[in-house]
């Protein structure tokens, strides 16, 4: 075992290979669990672009799932917590004649992937009922709650696919930081699929090889989001490189700290980072996404919830779905003038790929007699009204 730095749980671990603290590219990417709707347009680009073959059926290289009950393979963040001890990553904890910690899932436990869709955490509400939250006592958390958790492969820094694999068959690219299977070397032992902390290594009934998520990779080489980043109706997903400080994905995951990893006491440092949901009860989002620290949960909920007030940090979230090129760096202009901000993109090598103002005027289309219900002037001024003269008004209730 090698002694490694993991900046995520910021102290020095054990991981069986030496590898890169740092990637010239970093293949990274942040999902704002704020806007998901469920709509699985992006597990639908992602099964008919690359797991509609033999053997493929029960794989989902991208899910959407409801927490905090839902997942596939079903409960796989509940049963590696109750095996890791608190304070010990996976490699750590790993058995004797092991590498990594882990297990393989049953069968069954793929058969379900929307199990648990929409259900709710808290006290039960009959039909006809209704539930009074005191906001003074939880502010932003509702007493019932649930979210969308959408996942891919993390492509790791530390992968334990990778660790566990007797063939070395896994192995990450030096150029972007991709994980993948070498099908030619792979023997389909299942290793991986037991030590992957959040099971997205796949078994195909057919090849007899462990097959996962790929990053898109012939699409990166092109300087293009993935496909579940291109697809995605909520314009929640944005991908690009950590490892540059000229980038959005490092502005949101190390200056402003509003995107944090998913469970990071598993040790791997995965490259997915989430924007957590700001109406959740703030000791479970700790769980996932803060090593069991409120603080760094308390602290990105808030400055999200402020972004209006952070000409950058609205400019950044500004970028998210835009275009289906990768975002290298971006700059903000105007800065010292909110209503003329604005904030500028540019891809890989630096060429511009557009602009888009920061703080945008709503635009309101009213019919020839229709009236606003609204009396700040202020609020008016950030209005761009439009008026039908034409059409006449009507209460469509």
């Amino acid at each position: 075992m090698s002694r490694v730095w993991n900046e995520q749980l910021k102290r020095w671990t054990t991981y069986p290979y030496d590898l890169p603290d740092q990637y010239d590219f970093q293949w990274s990417a942040i999902f704002n669990i704020n806007r998901c709707i469920a709509c699985q347009t992006c597990t639908m680009a992602c099964k008919s672009t690359w797991t509609f073959g033999k053997g493929q059926e029960h794989m989902w290289w991208n899910n959407v799932s409801t927490k905090p009950y839902g997942d596939h393979p079903r409960g796989f963040d509940a049963k590696l917590l109750s095996m890791l001890p608190k304070g010990k990553t996976i490699f750590e904890a790993a058995p004797e004649g092991e590498r990594v910690l882990g297990y393989i899932p049953d069968d069954v436990d793929y058969d379900y992937p929307n199990a648990f869709e929409d259900s709710t955490c808290g006290p039960h509400i009959g039909a006809g009922q209704y539930q009074e939250i005191d906001v003074s006592k939880h502010k932003t958390q509702d007493k019932q709650w649930f979210f969308y958790l959408q996942r891919i492969c993390n492509h790791c820094k530390k992968p334990a696919c990778l660790a566990a694999c007797p063939r070395k068959a896994i192995y990450k690219r030096k150029e972007d930081g991709i994980v993948l299977i070498d099908q030619e070397r792979c023997r389909g032992y299942k290793k991986c699929i037991m030590a992957c902390p959040y099971k997205k290594t796949f078994y195909n009934t057919y090849t007899k090889t462990s097959q996962k998520c790929i990053g898109c990779y012939p699409r990166v080489e092109q300087g293009e989001t993935t496909r579940c980043i291109a697809a995605c109706i909520g314009k929640i997903r944005l991908l690009g490189n950590i490892e540059d400080e000229k980038s959005p994905i490092h502005y949101l995951v190390h200056k402003a700290k509003v995107a944090l990893p998913l469970y990071p006491q598993f040790g791997t440092e995965p490259q997915i980072y989430y924007i957590p949901p700001r109406w959740v009860n703030t000791k479970f989002l700790a769980m996932m996404f803060g090593n069991y620290d409120e603080a760094k949960i308390k602290h990105a909920v808030k400055t999200y919830m402020n972004a209006r007030h952070d000409v950058e940090l609205l400019g950044v979230l500004q970028l998210f779905g835009t275009t289906q090129q990768i975002i290298g760096s971006y700059e903000i202009i105007n800065r010292g003038n909110p209503k003329e901000a604005k904030v500028r993109a540019f891809d890989l090598k630096g060429q511009e790929l557009f602009v888009v103002p920061i703080y945008p005027k709503v635009e309101v289309h009213l019919t020839r007699d229709e009236q606003l219900n609204i009396t700040d002037n202020k609020e008016l001024a950030s209005l761009d009204i439009r008026r039908d003269a034409n059409v006449p008004w009507r209460n469509q209730y």
